[in-house]
């Protein structure tokens, strides 16, 4: 019999009346068995976090730290169990860049927000006035998070909330809520109850969370589709929002690009988590004298990653998450190759159980064509000629996409130019998909609302309070 794995609202066990079955993408096992909760359970959650946010609103700076290195030890004490079951239903591999790599953010995360302050800003202290800066925390802050990177976007989502004096209602994907439901319940043994609740269901419940009188902030990472209809379900009630959305990020190989040297990072930049990432370099544009020794580079490097279930030693790589994604990457692909692409590596689905899609480089196709112009998100890379760099830099921000890119190539005054010429949130040189816990984070055009980690990401989860008072001594 599979586990059953429960909801927590107000620190307590929540069993619900239905349960799904939660399978595995590399083999279709299933791996646990998750409660669809209703609105009811969502609504007991938020007046959960609602009670707890007014005592946890009054806790010290020290407090809070506090509670974020207990997260941050949980997440490290209990890294083996989280990444087993993560791997089993998300299908990462276990080790590489899978989910021994994801824990590991999240605890290194949790750890680094910990060590974040959001101090007190003296605008004036004159002999007349007395003005100071605070930023104070928003109240019950609703997350929904997405299948690709479930827990370690959980723990953006939360721990930076936490830290600023917020308490959480977090619904999982419904593809992949397991890891996420447990990790809230060992959360729970450090933290005062209703600091942290976990609501698992369908899709109905974000929508009912976005629209939800008592959450005052709503923070999504997922579609563009699903990030305009929160926003949209938001607007009634004035929620503050930090939408992560999708990105269709674009490489530039500049002619003087040492192509054998950059091509581990150009492949890893694009296929890590079978391409499942919104950052992940979607669209590669390359100059022509050098376009023949990059397909070439990457083709070889391809042929060397090994692809499997995610639990067997030795896999790299492992399966799309889930039949919709999978279907949508054959389609994207056939489309192409009915428009005359070139299929230099893979390029059909993998026989045999599970979600399997090989590695794919396809040439032979420009922009227009579906899979140059929209995102993927699977292990497939399209690789574009051009002649002119002014032409490649049109291309790539000719989408309503902007969330990274990057420039590839040797001499730094020209890829320097280059990167201040693409529009994105973030561009890159040498390197695609970085993100780091004190550099801010996010996109631009439809690729999202508002920013992620830093300084600034922090202050997203807070408002500014002005106190001005006459000055010591004054009369005023």
């Amino acid at each position: 019999m599979a586990r059953k794995f429960e909801m927590t609202i107000n620190g307590q066990p929540v069993a619900a009346a239905e349960y799904v079955e939660i399978k595995n993408p590399a083999d279709g096992s299933v791996v646990g068995l998750s409660p669809l909760g209703t609105r009811a359970h969502l609504d007991s959650a938020v007046a959960a976090a609602k009670r707890a946010f007014a005592s946890w609103r009054e806790t010290s700076d020290e407090q809070r730290a506090d509670a974020c290195r207990a997260i941050a030890k949980v997440l490290a004490d209990n890294a083996a169990e989280l990444s087993q079951l993560l791997t089993r239903e998300q299908g990462k591999p276990l080790k590489g860049l899978g989910s021994e790599f994801e824990l590991g953010g999240c605890a290194g995360w949790s750890g680094y927000v910990a060590s974040q302050s959001l101090p007190v800003k003296i605008l004036e202290d004159s002999p007349k006035n007395r003005i100071e800066q605070h930023r104070v925390p928003i109240g019950v802050v609703g997350s929904i998070t997405p299948w690709n990177w479930p827990l370690l976007i959980a723990i953006w989502h939360i721990v930076p909330a936490v830290r600023t004096g917020n308490t959480v209602v977090i619904k999982p994907s419904p593809f992949t809520p397991l890891s996420t439901l447990r990790m809230i319940e060992l959360l729970n043994s450090v933290l005062p109850p209703g600091v942290i609740n976990v609501v698992s269901g369908e899709d109905r419940l974000g929508a009912d969370m976005s629209a939800h009188p008592d959450i005052s902030k709503v923070v999504f990472t997922g579609s563009i589709a699903t990030g305009k209809k929160v926003m949209a379900s938001a607007a009634g009630t004035l929620k503050a929002l930090t939408l992560e959305l999708g990105g269709n990020d674009a490489g530039i190989v500049l002619p003087d690009a040492d192509v054998e040297k950059l091509a581990e990072g150009l492949f890893w930049g694009a296929f890590i988590n079978s391409g499942q990432t919104c950052g992940a370099l979607k669209r590669l544009y390359v100059h022509d004298s050098v376009f023949e020794r990059t397909c070439q580079a990457l083709t070889k490097l391809a042929q060397t990653i090994p692809m499997g279930d995610g639990s067997a030693e030795g896999s790299l790589l492992g399966p799309l998450q889930n039949e919709r994604q999978y279907q949508r990457v054959i389609e994207l692909v056939e489309d192409a190759k009915a428009h005359g692409a070139k299929v230099l590596t893979g390029g059909a689905p993998t026989q045999g159980p599970g979600y399997f899609y090989p590695i794919t480089l396809v040439t032979g196709i420009e922009d227009g064509v579906r899979l140059v112009d929209e995102e993927q998100f699977g292990p497939v890379l399209p690789i574009v000629r051009y002649t002119d760099v002014d032409d490649a830099i049109r291309r790539a921000n000719g989408t309503d996409f902007g969330l990274d890119a990057s420039v590839w190539g040797s001499d730094p005054e020209l890829l320097r130019k280059v990167a201040q010429r693409l529009e994105a949130g973030t561009v890159l040189i040498n390197k695609h998909a970085e993100i780091a816990p004190h550099v801010p984070f996010g996109g631009i055009k439809s690729s999202g609302l508002g920013v992620e980690f830093g300084q600034e990401g922090l202050e997203a989860y807070t408002t500014i309070k002005i106190i001005n008072s006459p000055a010591s001594g004054s009369t005023a």
